[in-house]
């Protein structure tokens, strides 16, 4: 299976969800977190960085646990500019 490019938008969907997890993980440790969400700092790192712009489903639903966010809130963060790039 090949995978399509990612688009600009999902790209900047990509760094404006990694913003919002690192701005959410504050002060705690980047490896205590990865720990708690049962992946490893070198993934979470490239998450937050954007370098990872669409990780899966799952990795976002335990972040989402460890950081005490709600899913949709997150979701709300990564479709922002996404819903009016697909309306113009």
């Amino acid at each position: 299976m090949v995978r399509n490019p990612l688009t600009p938008a999902q790209i900047a969907a990509g760094r404006r969800l990694g913003e919002a997890l690192r701005s959410a993980r504050g002060r705690r440790a980047l490896d205590e977190v990865a720990a708690s969400a049962g992946m490893s700092p070198e993934t979470l790192r490239k998450i937050e960085s954007g370098r990872l712009p669409s990780p899966a489903f799952g990795s976002i639903v335990l972040l989402c646990r460890t950081l005490d966010l709600d899913v949709e809130q997150l979701a709300e963060v990564w479709l922002r500019d996404s819903m009016t790039a697909l309306a113009g």
